[in-house]
């Protein structure tokens, strides 16, 4: 499985396996909520989706389902987000310390102790990378999914994130911190640079390299910091320019202001949810100050949500429900893969799929996408959330907070359903939360309530380390 074809193409094939033994109660609040208070809808949504992930998560090894109620592997990356969650819960008083911790040390411990090796089966990863999907008993590699760059990248961003904000001296804070820089040391990210300065994707044990690179703007700015940062198997600082080498195909104002584009809004957040982009600048955002007076990767957020506001305002294709108070398109469920005519015209579904301006649109909308955004776009995001709830209320809010995803315009259908159900008054709505949906939400809100995991992260050494050797200056890196 190719982790870009995934995203990008049109079938998720639900797994079958399990997710025993893995509910639970979050602790009894042990410290009062701290930082600055938000909305009510905010608050309650943070909580609400914190506890989707202290509800599913295996307690007896740390890892995450990719999706739930439907039974399910682990993603990676979605344990990743449920490490950084259990220190917000505890700073919100949703969980003691204790409680944290010792679910942290379960997961690095495993992941630590998990098998590697070239074998296809019998190993959670390879050369210090972890399967992008993995066995939610055993850990094992899940199917022929890949050994994936990114997921590794995300899951230790998780690990380090965790490995700061356990300053103890406690015995159990200090094994967090040196199993998890150990497992972040065993990552050969040289291995992964199987062409000039560019680091793959990923790699399949049957076929070998997955022939896409990191190399067009995204999400995958965590990976290549994380490589270069690395104190073991560091690439070389070229890998970033050659990275930044091609943003003239990114670079664009067709829709909306000027900004290094890319469709879905997944890549302009996950990155963002570890590194503080704020006043820090590259060579390249360099050369763009003459132009664009404090321009930054944090402004390029900004900029692709104000694009992706008034894409929903344009509605090209004409989709009911989109406004400039209900936007958000990015990789989620999807009603299924199939055509339907609606209103005399025909339109064409997608299941689980990338979605984005320029890119595929089926007038589904993913709540990930907007709440993600918060810190870029606050007023707008409120306002998202207040309209969203008053117009499709309990349909696609619940007990764990939004569903993955909703679509007003398929409102009756003449075959089956991939994902979902179709709701009078709404449409269709998807009947699955996803890991990699859920843990930008809670990340998102808090960096914009208390910045604990940005200010956190800003005395991360292996992090500091990648940003300054890839020529990164400025703010509040000058003084780490």
């Amino acid at each position: 499985m190719n982790r870009r074809r995934f995203l990008m193409g049109s079938t998720f094939v639900g797994a079958a396996v399990a997710v025993t033994g893995c509910a639970t109660t979050p602790s009894t609040a042990a410290m009062a909520p701290t930082g600055p208070r938000l909305d009510a809808g905010f608050e309650d949504l943070q909580r609400k989706t914190f506890d989707w992930f202290a509800h599913v998560t295996n307690r007896s090894n740390g890892l995450t389902p990719d999706r739930w109620p439907t039974e399910s592997f682990s993603s990676v990356a979605a344990v990743g987000f449920a490490l950084t969650c259990w220190p917000i819960g505890v700073e919100r008083g949703w969980m003691s310390r204790e409680e944290a911790r010792e679910r942290t040390l379960t997961t690095i411990r495993f992941f630590h102790e998990l098998p590697q090796g070239p074998e296809p089966t019998g190993n959670g990863g390879y050369k210090g990378f972890f399967y992008h999907f993995l066995n939610m008993q055993t850990g094992h590699r899940f199917g022929t999914t890949e050994l994936s760059t990114v997921d590794t990248a995300l899951l230790i961003a998780g690990m380090l994130f965790a490995a700061r904000w356990f300053d103890g001296d406690h015995p159990q804070e200090r094994e967090i911190r040196e199993r998890a820089q150990a497992v972040y040391e065993r990552v050969e990210w040289d291995w992964a640079v199987v062409r000039p300065n560019r680091i793959t994707m990923g790699w399949h044990p049957e076929t070998g390299y997955i022939p896409a690179d990191w190399n067009v703007y995204n999400e995958g700015m965590i990976v290549l910091l994380l490589a270069i940062g690395s104190p073991t198997h560091p690439v070389p600082t070229t890998v970033w320019d050659e990275w930044c080498s091609v943003y003239d195909h990114s670079w664009t104002d067709v829709w909306g202001p000027k900004h290094l584009h890319f469709a879905p809004l997944f890549g302009h957040e996950f990155s963002h949810m570890y590194i503080d982009f704020r006043g820090i600048h590259d060579a390249w955002m360099r050369e763009q100050q003459a132009e664009m007076p404090g321009f930054d990767y944090f402004q390029n957020s900004v900029r692709a949500v104000e694009a992706q506001r008034k894409y929903a305002v344009d509605n090209p294709m004409g989709w009911a429900g989109y406004s400039q108070d209900v936007w958000g398109l990015t990789a989620c469920d999807g009603p299924g893969d199939f055509r339907q005519v609606i209103d005399g015209r025909e339109r064409e579904f997608f299941s689980y799929s990338a979605r984005g301006p320029g890119d595929r649109d089926d007038g589904t909308i993913a709540p990930t996408a907007a709440l993600a955004s918060l810190p870029f776009a606050p007023d707008h995001v409120l306002t998202w959330l207040n309209t969203v709830k008053a117009r499709y209320g309990a349909g696609v809010y619940t007990r764990y907070g939004f569903l993955d995803s909703f679509n007003p315009t398929l409102t009756q259908r003449d075959g089956p359903l991939q994902h979902g159900k179709i709701l009078p008054g709404i449409g269709w709505v998807a009947d699955d939360y996803l890991g990699i949906d859920q843990g930008p939400i809670v990340i998102q809100i808090e960096n914009h309530r208390s910045e604990i995991v940005w200010k956190t992260m800003h005395r991360e050494p292996n992090l500091v380390r990648g940003l300054k050797r890839a020529g990164f200056t400025g703010g509040w890196l000058d003084n780490a």
